[in-house]
């Protein structure tokens, strides 16, 4: 039984569909990244306001950014042409989306600011899992 490569050729990695893909999911990883650390240090300034910040707020906003670090190794060793890497991104970006859900749709344990924001890291996410999910990269990362 002979071993499936790792890689994605370069040429299929160059090609201008792919090229766009990679684009727009860096892009979104990186602006969910960049709200992640922007509401860590939200959390930070307002942590002596009980009304705002609780302990559920301060696990979930350091869960998200050290979720965001990692959906974005995902995002660049997939543009480098990672089937593993694929499919973790994959596998992150729809498991993140679905707890994002949760936490949004649960009463009580965050405030309406949080909420909020996890919804917008939903929004960006849902763009991930479009596109890693899309016939194109799904072909391209497809086992041969």
């Amino acid at each position: 039984m002979q071993k499936q490569p790792t890689l994605v050729s370069e040429a299929d990695l160059r090609h201008p569909v792919s090229l766009k893909a990679f684009r727009r999911v860096k892009a979104l990883v990186g602006a969910y990244l960049a709200l992640s650390v922007l509401t860590l240090a939200v959390i930070a300034l307002l942590r002596d306001d009980a009304a705002v910040v609780n302990s559920a707020v301060w696990v979930r906003g350091t869960l998200v950014v050290a979720s965001a670090l990692l959906t974005c190794a995902f995002a660049a060793r997939t543009a480098r042409g990672s089937r593993g890497a694929y499919r973790r991104l994959r596998i992150v970006s729809g498991v993140m989306v679905i707890a994002i859900v949760a936490i949004i749709a649960l009463p009580g344990m965050f405030p309406l600011w949080m909420k909020t924001e996890q919804a917008v890291c939903g929004l960006l996410l849902l763009g991930v899992v479009m596109v890693v999910n899309g016939r194109h990269l799904r072909s391209l990362f497809a086992a041969r």
